[in-house]
């Protein structure tokens, strides 16, 4: 940590000289076109090895870069050194225009806005002006990746009052070098989803891997694949596969395997913060979720999809168009999406047709044949000594039909049974009456 604060007290000593050159060349000396790359060259940082010196690196910023995500990081890092932009205009009775910025509500000193950096950058200069408006763009690595956040909630408002906000992720890997992960919450209503387990676990007809071993590939090489084809021009770089197929065979497992295979993250959208009966707030929602991971390495991953991606319906009334147009919204956020989205449903045919004609595959998770399931009965106890002399899986297996996902709840209810009786071991008639319980779920007995 003492690294990290020597490395920024040194930035913000600079940002300041900064900030005093651009106030005494404006407001005193009449110097509203200085050059302050010249006279305030940024500290070199190439033998820091700091968060913030590594991310300077790691976008290649320049003098324009580095005064822009000072301006952004200052509130949290020293506030004080923005009181000079509470300067009043004793003319007029306010503050100076050019300056910009923006009341916080619990904030009492200054908070930035895009006019700000303008004013730092360019002065009275136009031509910098529409320069420094560049790093404001889309395209530029601070909108990217995610860095900056630009604020704009008025309609027909300059763009440059939009509030120059250093987003939460970048605050932390600036504060601690680390790399934090979103938590769950309102904003980010999706869970990070993990196992434990791996392909071997995993038991899937040959068909149904074939099609998840194409979704590594392109996960591991997209941009390779676009690019030795000449594909950049007419394929979006996104992926977007639907899991179909009865519930407990394997489609979260799935996802969750596919990005553990590749390093990516699986965030699995929460559908009950997602919907909401009020007009619109749906759509807020997943924007949230789409725009936090636009440029990250992440799989979204969307379970019972119908829910939220269900067919449109012939429009009667009010209620009708805006359920259209929610699903109209959600296609095209999926359509744009770079990432990769998966949606698994029990039932493909609750999906609206928009989407199936967009997905580069669907995959059918059928029910395990007496084999498969043969295979997951051996792969659910790590103990064998656990199991009495009477167990037989090839029995059980070839008699009843069962999804993965009922196999643990028997296993899970069979060792609960041995426990209560006092025993040390599984028997035949634990997995019977389990098997029991799972039937009678669905409507069956034994």
């Amino acid at each position: 940590m003492h690294d990290i604060a020597d490395c920024l007290e040194r930035e913000v000593a600079w940002f300041t000289r900064v900030c005093d050159a651009r106030f005494e060349a404006y407001f005193k000396a009449g110097e509203e076109h200085a050059d302050l790359a010249l006279q305030c060259p940024p500290p070199e940082l190439s033998g820091d090895d700091c968060p913030y010196a590594r991310l300077v690196r790691e976008y290649g910023m320049g003098f324009a870069e580095r005064v822009v995500l000072m301006l952004a990081f200052m509130p949290h890092l020293r506030p004080q050194v923005l009181d000079m932009f509470l300067l009043q205009n004793a003319a007029l009775g306010r503050g100076f225009s050019e300056i910009g910025g923006w009341r916080g509500k619990l904030h009492t000193g200054f908070l930035p806005t895009c006019e700000t950096a303008a004013f730092l950058l360019a002065g009275a200069d136009i031509g910098m002006r529409f320069q420094v408006a560049a790093l404001f763009k889309d395209g530029h690595f601070f909108s990217r990746s995610g860095m900056l956040k630009f604020g704009h909630d008025a309609s027909g408002e300059p763009v440059f009052g939009s509030a120059l906000i250093l987003s939460n992720e970048y605050l932390q890997r600036l504060s601690d070098g680390e790399v934090h992960k979103p938590d769950f919450s309102a904003s980010f209503p999706a869970k990070l989803m993990q196992t434990r387990l791996d392909w071997s676990d995993l038991v899937l007809n040959a068909e149904v891997m074939e099609e998840i071993d194409q979704i590594v590939t392109w996960l591991r090489q997209p941009q390779h694949i676009l690019r030795s084809w000449g594909l950049e021009k007419t394929v979006k770089p996104g992926y977007r596969s639907l899991f179909y197929g009865p519930p407990g065979t394997g489609k979260t497992l799935t996802a969750s395997l596919i990005g553990k295979a590749v390093g990516a993250d699986v965030y699995r959208i929460d559908l009950s913060m997602v919907v909401s009966k009020y007009i619109g707030e749906t759509e807020k929602n997943l924007a949230n979720v789409f725009d936090q991971a636009q440029n990250k390495n992440w799989i979204l991953f969307f379970d019972e999809a119908d829910a939220l991606f269900g067919r449109r319906t012939q429009t009667s009334n009010s209620n009708d168009r805006h359920a259209n147009q929610e699903i109209s919204y959600l296609l095209q956020r999926v359509e744009d999406f770079p990432g990769v989205v998966i949606l698994a449903t029990n039932l493909k045919a609750n999906i609206d047709p928009a989407f199936s004609r967009r997905f580069q595959s669907e995959v059918y998770f059928s029910m395990p044949d007496s084999e498969q399931r043969q295979r997951l009965w051996l792969g659910l106890f790590s103990e064998p000594s656990r199991l009495g002399s009477d167990v037989n899986f090839q029995t059980i297996a070839e008699k009843y039909e069962l999804a993965g996902g009922a196999l643990l709840n028997v296993a899970r209810y069979a060792a609960i049974r041995a426990v209560k009786q006092g025993r040390e071991y599984i028997v035949q008639d634990d997995l019977i009456a389990g098997i029991g319980k799972e039937l009678i779920k669905d409507g069956k007995t034994l």
